[in-house]
């Protein structure tokens, strides 16, 4: 539905309410389309599915019934205003956990219409790949994006919000899943990849040289499956009679690992940006919080005078706060969904219409 959108008292500054549940971590935000973001809060499950070494989708759906509501009254007081002062309601209605979905969905839908303000359903990934938006110094359009997560590792061209086209994406495990599992693998607590990150700075580098993955052909997409086999072929050959690996070898397997996965999406990126001609690059997603990759694309994006953005690490996992911020941009520019409370599991990035 497109309709012109405008605040309470009559201007064209909005203050939107951003609600993020499509997986395990409950974020809710106030955006202000003037001031910038007011306040976000987060819940994170961790705790509740480390016991089960992955999340229970059930699990994950009771909780953000629990949390939500809380935390939405919680995010309007931090924020200085009242949920009356609200001009519209954001929340993710897809890629994610279909049952984790329906409760942002619902509850950002029915606050809406409550307060009878216009809502919107955020994609999940344009929430990561406009998070960057909300630094003091946002990269501008066009410019190259590479959106790895645990569910997603994508390169996209980015000419304009909505205005996206899909360069190359994994095959089959994202970069944080294969982290995850990897870690799982060496016996870490979950979620692995920031326990691999944190074992690889006691690593040594050049004991072990894993593969590179699809940087032998052509194109821009990526498979992370034969490296994790790799990394699994190799616990198992320095495991000990006793079944126990040394702690100096866990070490340096986790850094090749990172090594090899952080070379892997450096070498994409490089050739997406040879490919479109672009120098600006931003990196979105859990991922992008990984220091080594931060700075091996820093130093690569030096080498060719261009410039890599990214996001605070709080920004960088899910957050309530992308929602909001992608939202108001998309109110502001009329659009809004009907009373419908819709999710998709799947949703295509470049099927989302286009602003301007």
């Amino acid at each position: 539905m497109m309709h012109a959108v405008f605040s309470k008292n009559g201007s064209k500054s909005l203050i939107v309410l951003g609600i993020e549940t499509s997986c395990d971590e409950t974020g809710v935000a106030v955006y202000d389309s003037e001031r910038g973001l007011l306040a976000d809060c987060l819940y994170s499950q961790v705790k509740t599915h480390a016991r089960y070494g992955g999340v229970i989708p059930e699990l994950a759906s009771r909780d953000h019934v629990r949390k939500t509501l809380p935390l939405i009254r919680e995010v309007v007081e931090d924020a200085g205003i009242e949920l009356a002062d609200l001009d519209g309601v954001a929340y993710t209605a897809g890629p994610g956990l279909i049952g984790a979905l329906l409760v942002g969905a619902s509850i950002g839908r029915s606050l809406a219409m409550g307060l009878d303000v216009p809502a919107i359903g955020v994609h999940h990934m344009e929430g990561h790949l406009l998070a960057p938006m909300l630094e003091e110094s946002p990269p501008e359009f066009p410019f190259v994006a590479l959106l790895v997560s645990g569910g997603h590792t994508q390169l996209v061209q980015v000419d304009g919000i909505g205005h996206y086209a899909l360069l190359g994406e994994s095959l089959d495990d994202a970069a944080g899943e294969a982290f995850d599992k990897v870690g799982k693998m060496l016996g870490l607590p979950y979620p692995g990849g920031p326990h691999v990150a944190k074992l690889a700075l006691s690593g040594v580098s050049g004991r072990y040289k894993f593969p590179r993955p699809m940087t032998n052909r052509p194109g821009l997409d990526f498979s992370f499956s034969g490296l994790k086999t790799f990394v699994r072929n190799t616990i198992a050959e320095e495991t000990d009679a006793a079944g126990e690996l040394a702690p100096q070898t866990r070490a340096d397997i986790a850094k090749a690992f990172e090594e090899a996965v952080v070379a892997t999406l450096a070498i994409k990126c490089r050739r997406a940006l040879e490919h479109t001609g672009l120098k600006t690059l931003i990196i979105a997603g859990g991922v992008s919080a990984n220091l080594h990759l931060r700075e091996v694309l820093e130093s690569n994006m030096a080498k060719v005078d261009g410039r890599l953005y990214y996001a605070k690490p709080r920004f960088c996992t899910d957050n309530g706060a992308m929602i909001a911020y992608a939202g108001c941009q998309r109110l502001l520019a009329g659009q809004s969904n009907d009373l419908a409370i819709e999710a998709f599991p799947r949703w295509s990035l470049e099927s989302l219409p286009a602003l301007g």
